[in-house]
């Protein structure tokens, strides 16, 4: 793949598509807080029993720089989609191949659908989802839990546009 870093110079930067491991979490606390990723932690367990797939973007060093998921149980017939590329690597295609390998795997299960929510805030994630083809069919609040750098918990609330996109 290749990767166009600030400064305007293309790199071509061998990256690979596999499972996300509990091993993985620590080097991906760019993609959250330590609740955060406990979340997800909690989540790979869930995908022992195939309720979702949590895939991870690695560097030949094996280090992962994006990372998303597919769950299975939100919506019947129907893969939700979330992902996080590390913020310096954002706009280089990483986020792409991502989508595709989870549509790849909703795929395998026979599904035709995929689906996910962008928060409204985001419009560039939002144009990468409509050049992928998905297509905005609603609105929804949604809110999480952070932590902040002192430990303390806050609630996040956004608005996200719900977008799908048929696989067939």
């Amino acid at each position: 793949m290749s990767l166009l870093p600030t400064g305007g110079t293309n790199v071509d930067v061998p990256v690979l598509v596999r499972d996300l491991t509990p091993a993985d979490l620590s080097a991906c606390t760019w993609s959250g807080s330590a609740a955060h990723l406990g979340q997800v932690a909690a989540e790979l367990e869930r995908a022992a029993s195939g309720e979702v797939d949590y895939l991870a973007v690695c560097t030949a060093t094996d280090l992962p720089v994006a990372i998303g998921g597919v769950d299975y149980q939100l919506a019947v017939g129907v893969g939700t989609l979330w992902l996080a590329v590390l913020p310096a690597l954002q706009s280089c295609g990483l986020g792409t191949l991502l989508v595709r390998a989870a549509e790849d795997r909703i795929r395998s299960r026979g599904l035709l659908r995929a689906e996910l929510g962008v928060e409204e805030s985001n419009p560039r994630a939002r144009a990468l989802y409509e050049r992928l083809g998905y297509v905005a069919y609603g609105r929804q609040p949604d809110a999480w839990d952070v932590q902040a750098p002192d430990g303390s918990i806050r609630r996040y609330e956004t608005m996200c546009t719900l977008m799908r996109k048929n696989l067939v």
